[in-house]
């Protein structure tokens, strides 16, 4: 796997994966203007979730980000292709304890899935006595994952979940398929660029764009089609290519209300990028 050259933690104190996961999500739910996306100024393309719930979301599932980084140090000298079995009640858990908090309602299952697995990887490494880096820690994720989009999406006859029935239709891999690669799409256009925006606010707006215009959201196809995923791709690396202030997400997030789309899988990988960046540091 490509490293991420400069990308290390301090050897002095180890970065507490589990917290910075936990705001990551807070961070994202709160940034605003969120295009098509939940935030302090609407609920974005959604009728059934809202900003309170989104943090009653994170509230329920946050402290399991710990109980991942603890069986990823636990089981430490167990094989990699082992942890996702490992893992799996635990990540269930984390989804119930999701669903009772919104009533049913799936405000944050890709982020219990991504960040869930970073947290794993770091317990992983410490466990092992190695530096966390982030590119450590993505190639980690990347073993624990080896196989997933064979074993779940290529070899699944019925096309029970989204993610299959969008596998088999337009062979996209979703988050299974970003996770397996190590979160490339985050290694490549987001964390090379994370320290050209100097105030913290716009840095991760720009991360979102970055995201919108480059990953193959299947929460976008799941909504509008190859051709809404097309459209929120173009619109993303327009504003970036020509320059962008707020009002311009602002325009953007009225336009994608209006045709139902939400990047909800970007809204998950900038999480993940604040993540990264943070262990970057």
């Amino acid at each position: 796997m490509a490293g991420l050259p400069g990308i290390k933690s301090s050897s002095a104190a180890a970065p507490d994966v589990p917290a910075l996961a936990r705001q990551a999500l807070l961070d994202e739910v709160w940034l605003t203007p969120k295009p098509g996306l939940v935030d302090a100024a609407n609920n974005g393309s959604h009728r059934d979730m809202d900003l309170p719930m989104f943090l009653g979301s994170i509230a329920a599932i946050g402290p399991w980000f710990s109980t991942f980084h603890g069986l990823g140090r636990e089981h430490a000298g167990r094989g990699a292709c082992e942890m996702l079995r490992l893992i799996r009640p635990a990540g269930i858990a984390c989804e119930q304890a999701m669903y009772q908090a919104t009533q049913g309602v799936n405000t944050h299952k890709g982020g219990v899935f991504s960040l869930g697995l970073l947290s794993t990887a770091a317990g992983r490494l410490q466990g092992q006595g190695k530096e966390l880096t982030a590119s450590a820690v993505c190639a980690t994720v990347s073993e624990i994952c080896s196989g997933i989009v064979e074993r779940e999406l290529v070899a699944a006859r019925k096309s029970s979940s989204v993610g299959e029935r969008l596998y088999q239709q337009f062979g996209l891999t979703g988050a299974r398929g970003e996770a397996e690669s190590g979160f490339l799409t985050v290694r490549q256009h987001v964390l090379p660029y994370w320290q050209t925006e100097s105030c913290p606010k716009r840095r991760l707006l720009a991360a979102m764009l970055r995201l919108m215009a480059a990953n193959p959201d299947t929460n976008l196809v799941s909504r509008g089609g190859l051709n809404g995923l097309r459209y929120v791709q173009r619109y993303a690396a327009r504003l970036l290519q020509q320059g962008w202030h707020e009002d311009d997400l602002r325009q953007m997030d009225a336009d994608l209300i209006t045709r139902n789309l939400s990047p909800g899988g970007s809204a998950d990988l900038l999480a993940v990028s604040a993540v990264l960046a943070e262990i970057a540091v």
